[in-house]
């Protein structure tokens, strides 16, 4: 992999300073202005590098990396940093908070009008929305996680009582986020003859089966989904209508904000008020693939390792997992139903039960197929069905084929895709604009990469994630105050956008979830095991250890020196059958210089028995 997440991410870390970080103060704000997700996107972009990569923490003075100390220098020290940057972690969550206690979940300056329509309200545009909810997830427990462990770097009370104010702000920001999640989820249920029905057989049709008979299978499938599906009892999502009924289909996923009519959630927690929804009871792809991501940080190893949630999070988080999981089984079942001859996620583009459709859907939905494929335990072959899906996104994007001047499929990078937000009863209110489609192939890439046990396979799948690198690498920011940032798409793209005046927190962000993802591919992740190759290795291994042996039965290590030779063979035959696993190519070269050695050593054993 030519990518060097470590490298890059400083690198981005040095920019972000550059262009945020002025006469000692933290600026907020990007090309959409300031909003509850665009100003946590852009603390992320510092936080979440730091709380999942060790080697880039920084809450540990003591541990601080001297690299990651010189890419954040204009802030301070060692010392200074992370003291500064609890002052802005502070100011954030006190900017989203209203004057009751509140927290606050606006779209705000992300939210636009429809082609045509009136501008939006102040009204319309404090509406909560599942985007902010999901990164307040990932951004709440980043700063829990920072004041643990920072907490115990310091003895100084007013940095304590700091800390302290900062843990509670964020620990009910968590736990309003997690309340929005389970207030904004959606089961849509129609008939497999109206207009939505009709639109997803056509698209799981792939072997053309009688609708009857396609209805009882997809059904059949999704059986245990529907049953669980009853066990949605708190927030929204709660099934009302007849799935027993054999013409009964549906979709389960997240809406963009909290549901119309959504009940409120009992919570022992003080979260201020909960808001009246607004949206649409039905899901949203985008607003899914966002919301599971947030839930699967929610339940990560380090979430429970550091204890970042409190009994009643940990209560709330297993309702959100319900749904995690009800949302994974009914959408892999979805993107892979049917035969081996093609899955409806390979014939691209994805289709909506509305009636969109682009390959941004198709990309969003890989994301999904990935988790259950993953959960049922399948393999390679089906995994590197979805990696060929994501080399052919690539191409059809023009990430990695030439393009021509005013393609459309250009506008997938800018404008983005325009996402109508309907109110309810399918009434438009709203447009969402997503430009990230680079940023979201390139986390895909590194994920399936590392899922993959096939090392050839990992290895084309990470030379797509190289390209898309490349691709990203031509979008930043050339020059200014904001170099180094993103977005820049004309830059590879000549004429697709002007040079922006200011960067895109949202891009940059997901950029640094890709570098991240990439980091722990690396670091996580061992080496596919090669079958041949590990046998050949632990073959060497063992030929190495009969022949010290040998040699230790002739007596050939008397003598100081000898007696040196032989400790440093035994250590290096155990460090080989150590890691013969998972990096056997290694284990190879070690046993090939231990033979070596040993053929040396026995061949001036045989000299010297000949008085040569």
């Amino acid at each position: 992999m030519r990518i060097q997440p470590r490298q890059e991410i400083l690198d981005i870390w040095r920019a972000t300073v550059r262009s945020c970080w002025q006469n000692g103060e933290w600026h907020w704000g990007g090309r959409s202005g300031t909003n509850s997700i665009s100003d946590a996107e852009q603390l992320l972009t510092l936080l979440l590098p730091a709380a999942k990569v060790p080697a880039l923490s920084l809450d540990d003075p003591d541990r601080a990396d001297d690299e990651v100390i010189e890419a954040l220098s204009p802030i301070g020290g060692a010392i200074e940093i992370p003291r500064r940057l609890v002052g802005v972690m502070i100011d954030y969550f006190t900017r989203y908070t209203d004057d009751t206690g509140t927290p606050t979940f606006s779209g705000g300056s992300y939210l636009a009008p429809l082609d045509g329509g009136p501008e939006l309200t102040d009204e319309q545009r404090s509406l909560d929305i599942v985007d902010s909810f999901a990164v307040s997830v990932t951004l709440a427990l980043a700063t829990i996680g920072f004041v643990k462990v920072y907490r115990n770097s310091t003895q100084r009370r007013d940095l304590l009582a700091q800390l302290d104010a900062l843990d509670e702000m964020a620990s009910t920001r968590l736990t309003a986020a997690m309340v929005g999640l389970l207030r904004s989820f959606s089961t849509f249920v129609f008939t497999a003859t109206d207009e939505y029905g009709l639109r997803l057989c056509d698209m799981i049709n792939q072997d053309e089966l009688p609708r009857r008979e396609l209805v009882a299978s997809l059904r059949e499938q999704l059986r245990e989904t529907m049953a669980s599906l009853r066990s949605v009892i708190i927030g929204s999502g709660r099934v009302t209508e007849d799935l027993d009924n054999s013409e009964m289909l549906f979709e389960c996923g997240w809406s963009w904000g909290v549901i119309a009519g959504a009940e409120e959630v009992p919570t022992t927690e003080s979260i201020g008020l909960q808001r009246e929804g607004s949206a649409e009871n039905a899901p949203y792809l985008y607003f899914t693939v966002i919301a599971m991501d947030a839930i699967e940080d929610l339940n990560s190893e380090r979430t429970r390792l550091l204890g970042l949630l409190n009994e009643e999070q940990q209560r709330l988080s297993r309702a959100l997992l319900l749904r995690w999981e009800l949302t994974r089984t009914y959408w892999a079942t979805v993107a892979t139903f049917g035969n081996r001859r093609r899955w409806p996620i390979e014939d691209i583009p994805w289709r909506t039960t509305d009636g969109d459709r682009t390959d941004y859907y198709t990309l969003q939905a890989t994301s999904l197929a990935v988790k259950g494929l993953v959960a049922g335990g399948r393999g390679d072959e089906e995994l590197g069905r979805i990696a060929s899906v994501l080399v052919e996104l690539a191409q059809r994007a023009r990430i990695t084929r030439r393009a021509s001047p005013d393609e459309p499929a250009l506008f997938v990078h800018a404008p983005g895709k325009r996402v109508t937000l309907n109110a309810e009863r399918s009434k438009p209110i709203m447009t969402w604009n997503v430009n990230e489609y680079s940023t979201v192939l390139l986390q895909r890439a590194t994920t399936v990469a590392g899922l993959l046990s096939n090392a050839r396979r990992r290895s084309e799948l990470l030379e797509l994630a190289d390209e898309v690198w490349d691709h990203l690498l031509l979008r930043r920011i050339p020059d200014g105050r904001h170099r180094g940032l993103w977005d820049h798409a004309g830059g590879a793209f000549p004429e697709l956008a002007p040079k922006p005046d200011a960067p895109s927190w949202y891009l940059t962000e997901r950029v640094v979830q890709g570098l991240v993802n990439a980091g722990q591919l690396l670091w996580e992740r061992p080496f596919p095991r090669a079958g041949r190759l590990a046998t050949y290795a632990q073959d060497l291994i063992d030929e190495a250890e009969y022949l010290f042996d040998r040699e230790l039965m002739r007596g050939t290590f008397a003598g100081e020196a000898m007696q040196r030779s032989m400790r440093s063979i035994r250590a290096s035959l155990r460090r080989a059958q150590l890691v013969v696993d998972e990096r056997p190519g290694t284990a190879a070269a070690l046993a090939n210089t231990l033979l070596l050695l040993l053929n040396d050593i026995a061949t001036g054993q045989q000299k010297a028995s000949e008085g040569i």
